[in-house]
């Protein structure tokens, strides 16, 4: 598909004026008021639910082994899983998974 360069430019700004009301509707709409208590509950699940679908591409088909599982990432994982479920804690855990990440990497070359 060919687009001019008047349509392309319409299409940004359409989409950005989408995106601002979808922000918008949240942020200046609802941000001054109470939120009910079941409307909390479910956000705090929302890292949880998100941040799994961008990591794990990262994990399993990583671009820098050019989509191959590597080894390193996938125990950096798995200690990153096992100490946040020990400890309850996402910095510890992050820390320890990096850790591991280059301490590994750094051990196998």
């Amino acid at each position: 598909m060919n687009y001019s360069d008047t349509t392309i430019w319409w299409i940004i700004a359409i989409l950005g004026v989408g995106t601002f009301l979808i922000r918008f509707s949240f942020l200046g709409l609802i941000g001054s008021r109470p939120m009910p208590p079941w409307v909390l509950r479910h956000l705090r699940y929302t890292s949880v639910a998100i941040l799994p679908g961008l990591v794990a591409p990262l994990v399993v088909f990583p671009a820098a082994t050019g989509g191959v599982p590597d080894p390193a990432r996938l125990l950096a994982a798995c200690v990153t899983i096992a100490i946040g479920y020990w400890t309850k804690g996402v910095v510890g855990a992050m820390l320890a998974g990096a850790a591991t990440l280059f301490a590994v990497q750094h051990l196998l070359g």
